[in-house]
């Protein structure tokens, strides 16, 4: 597949061609989840008590994904600059420590995953209605964390070397699995939600066996390699750097596992298990309009982190000005479709025409300050790329642990509110952590990018 060029020809072009295929692999990632929860809402007799379930499932596999964002995400923006920098012995050895810690950390998850389930479910306030739906998924879904996390750790490594089309590839052969087996397994096997959770532990092990044949093979530039035994020791002289990095991106995962939490206690106080439903939908529409922005942070990172390592700040700022309008104008657009036709995105997850009643006003309270979402995730994308630890950490505590979390406990009970003040703190959020994360970058990171341009030119003696 063809390789894109960080270094030469248009910035613009360079993040396109990461961007399209990522777009296509975020896309087809999101099916693993959300085909099946199109499926099981569709289960007769059934299907709405059982996608509320499984939705309470959501925060613990949020956390898996918040530990393959730990090592994954945290590694690559390294592996990036460091190849920037020509020092492609780092970037190597940073590769094969991610994929150590992300199958070690896969490991110690499965086995508590598996025990604990019960009792986590408990916790995040399963009825024993929803645990009949809920405790099966779970643990046949925690079997696969191994799968899960090499699938979605390893794969910014292939985008890293320019390879964004194997790493789309990827994603898609597995998602496509779980797409033709879904309904198989659920409908007629007769397995239901079991059924649901064995097809994507299945399609998993697909995408990861695909991540890693491509790694391991000549086609790219730096083969993974598996670290022997005797060089575990080494790891430290790594995982620092990449723990530091990635725990914004693990911050972000793991407060959102946390806000799902207390979403659903709140919702279940003052609306009852349906409210649950409603907010799996919500949840689930903001994970497929969340997509295109994904792919464009995920896009744009290398080619900022390569530049920047390659001390080619005017690159980088011409990415961060692209990233910036592409977000804007996408995170508008998507705004304007969900106030018109918020009952398109609803159908596509149930059929059950008495919850439009609930969800259409919960969509509309949820997504009206979607745009700053953009300026979020525009800063956030770039502090990540150019290893701004500091500050990835604290905006991606800002938006979710100290705005979203206590307003969600909050709201509901000012001026009766109720189960629309739990919907109401992600608008809020946005507007404020949104704004507070762009300003900041502006500020900080553009001009050490103005100063970085001819600092390198001085010192290559140009």
């Amino acid at each position: 597949m063809h390789q894109v060029d960080f270094v030469h020809g248009s910035v613009g072009k360079a993040i396109l061609q990461s961007a399209l295929p990522m777009f296509v692999a975020q896309f087809f990632n999101l099916l693993y989840n959300i085909v099946d929860r199109i499926f099981i809402g569709r289960i007769p007799g059934e299907g709405t008590a059982a996608l509320g379930g499984v939705g309470l499932c959501f925060p613990i596999i949020i956390i898996v994904l918040a530990f393959s964002n730990l090592f994954g995400t945290g590694g690559a923006p390294l592996f990036s600059i460091a190849r920037g920098r020509g020092d492609d012995n780092s970037a190597a050895k940073i590769q094969s420590v991610s994929f150590f810690l992300l199958s070690a950390a896969a490991v110690v998850i499965t086995l508590l995953g598996f025990f604990l389930a019960r009792p986590l479910l408990r916790l995040f306030g399963a009825s024993a209605n929803a645990m009949q739906y809920a405790l099966p998924y779970l643990r046949i879904y925690i079997l696969g964390t191994f799968f899960s996390m090499i699938a979605t750790g390893m794969n910014p490594f292939l985008n890293a070397q320019g390879f964004p089309g194997f790493g789309m590839a990827t994603v898609v052969a597995g998602a496509v699995m779980n797409l033709v087996l879904d309904p198989v397994f659920i409908f007629a096997l007769h397995l239901g939600v079991r059924g649901a959770a064995l097809a994507t532990v299945i399609s998993q092990a697909l995408s990861a066996s695909f991540v890693l044949w491509i790694l391991r093979s000549r086609r790219v530039d730096l083969k993974l390699r598996v670290l022997h035994p005797k060089q575990w020791a080494a790891v430290g002289l790594y995982a620092k750097d990449i723990i530091g990095l990635g725990t914004a991106g693990f911050i972000m995962q793991f407060t959102n596992s946390l806000v799902q939490v207390f979403c659903n206690a709140t919702l279940v106080r003052f609306g009852g298990d349906l409210y649950v439903s409603v907010m799996t939908i919500v949840a689930s529409v903001r994970q497929v309009l969340e997509l295109p922005v994904l792919a464009i942070g995920e896009g744009a990172s290398p080619v900022l982190s390569f530049n920047y390592g390659a001390g080619r700040g005017d690159r980088v700022r011409k990415g961060i000005r692209i990233m910036t309008v592409t977000m804007l104008l996408y995170t508008l657009v998507s705004w304007l479709f969900v106030l018109w036709h918020p009952e398109w995105f609803i159908r596509i997850f149930t059929s059950d025409h008495s919850i439009l009643k609930d969800a259409v006003p919960a969509l509309h309270i949820y997504f009206f300050a979607f745009i700053f979402q953009g300026l979020q995730y525009t800063g956030q994308t770039t502090f990540k790329s150019l290893n701004k630890k500091k500050q990835a950490i604290f905006f991606s505590l800002l938006r979710k642990a100290i705005l979203v979390i206590p307003l969600t406990l909050l709201l509901p009970h000012l001026f009766g509110l109720g189960t629309d003040g739990v919907f109401m703190a992600e608008p809020i959020s946005n507007v404020v952590g949104g704004s507070a994360c762009f300003l900041t970058m502006l500020l900080t990171v553009l001009p050490e990018l103005k100063r970085l341009a001819p600092a390198r030119k001085e010192s290559s003696g140009e």
